[in-house]
């Protein structure tokens, strides 16, 4: 597939950066489990320690129970003590993780590669919850998928949104180029004014631009393309395993309480949190119900690792057991 990848000089020196900034090792997994030895009794992992950690947010449905866990009291109650600090970009939280400043990030399977590969060491704990979707430009007459072949596709390189068009490319047949454009405002700017054919974005922002006129053509839910992840440091599982697990109570009861309530009752915790009014809109409309945090499956883990070495970013496929501990949310 020829596609023109305008961001992987910038990506690459920003992890040479991190390989200065940040060194560690990655707790030796129990045998066949998938799971760092020191927290492989899942959620038997005693009481909550109390100690502050730091979870990096982006602007997306994913962080809307980390948020209303907080806002609503449910860590408090099971005795997690977090801080949320918001990113615009991918970009922005990776600088955050090279200063050693975050404990836990909203992140991808590729993500945890690249950093694992670069000496930062966190592991995949969870899924989140996320729906990516494919857009094209309102006047571009493109209103099926295979029809971006050959065409201007903006998104971020390297990261969840260039997998998901990549696999929708692969089944369709088709190509097509990279458009970098650092900011939403930007890209978002560029679709509806037809400088570009499509975009990748999360929601809430996919249906504000479908709302203004852009083409929805696909969504990574619909199609079972999950590789979005919560990333915890080694540090954090190995020294803090009852502050996760209590972490992962708050959580799921989060997803309980959007379940249960109209969005209206909280739409305005988000918009606190940089969220767009239309969040709203968007979480009234949902058909489906939030699920709680879940795991990522092993063929998809193993197909987004090969996929990131391909890309150069990590020089070996690094294996389930090596980059993910599932025990505090597996059954």
């Amino acid at each position: 597939m020829m596609r023109k990848l305008t961001g992987f000089a910038l990506w690459t020196a920003m992890l040479l950066m991190i390989i200065t900034a940040c060194s560690g090792k990655a707790a030796a997994p129990e045998p066949g489990t998938g799971m760092p030895a020191e927290s492989a009794s899942g959620l038997g992992v005693g009481a909550p320690s109390g100690k502050k950690f730091v979870v990096g947010i982006l602007p997306a449905e994913a962080a809307i129970p980390i948020i209303l866990a907080q806002e609503k009291g449910f860590l408090k109650e099971e005795g997690a003590v977090i801080e949320i600090k918001a990113f615009s970009s991918p970009g922005d939280r990776n600088i955050a993780v090279q200063a050693k400043g975050l404990d836990a990030v909203i992140a991808d399977v590729m993500t945890a590669a690249a950093f694992r590969h670069n000496g930062i060491a966190m592991t995949v704990t969870s899924d989140i919850s996320e729906d990516f979707k494919i857009l094209s430009s309102p006047a571009s007459g493109i209103t099926a998928m295979n029809k971006l072949n050959g065409k201007k596709v903006s998104l971020v390189p390297n990261f969840i949104l260039e997998y998901i068009m990549d696999q929708f490319a692969q089944q369709d047949g088709f190509s097509y180029s990279i458009v970098e454009i650092p900011s939403f405002a930007g890209r978002a700017e560029a679709l509806l004014s037809d400088q570009i054919d499509g975009v990748v974005f999360t929601e809430p922002q996919a249906g504000m631009l479908v709302k203004q006129g852009a083409h929805l053509l696909g969504s990574s839910r619909e199609a079972g393309i999950k590789g979005g992840t919560l990333l915890f440091t080694d540090e954090m599982i190995k020294r803090y395993p009852g502050d996760i697990a209590a972490f992962y109570k708050a959580y799921n009861r989060a997803i309980d309480y959007m379940n249960d309530t109209d969005p209206s009752q909280y739409v305005d915790i988000l918009i606190r949190y940089q969220f767009p009014e239309q969040i709203g809109a968007y979480l009234t409309g949902l058909t489906s119900g939030f699920e709680h945090a879940g795991t990522i499956e092993r063929e998809r883990f193993d197909d987004i690792v090969q996929w990131t070495q391909t890309k150069g970013l990590i020089d070996k496929a690094y294996s389930y057991e090596e980059l993910t501990d599932f025990s505090f949310v597996a059954p």
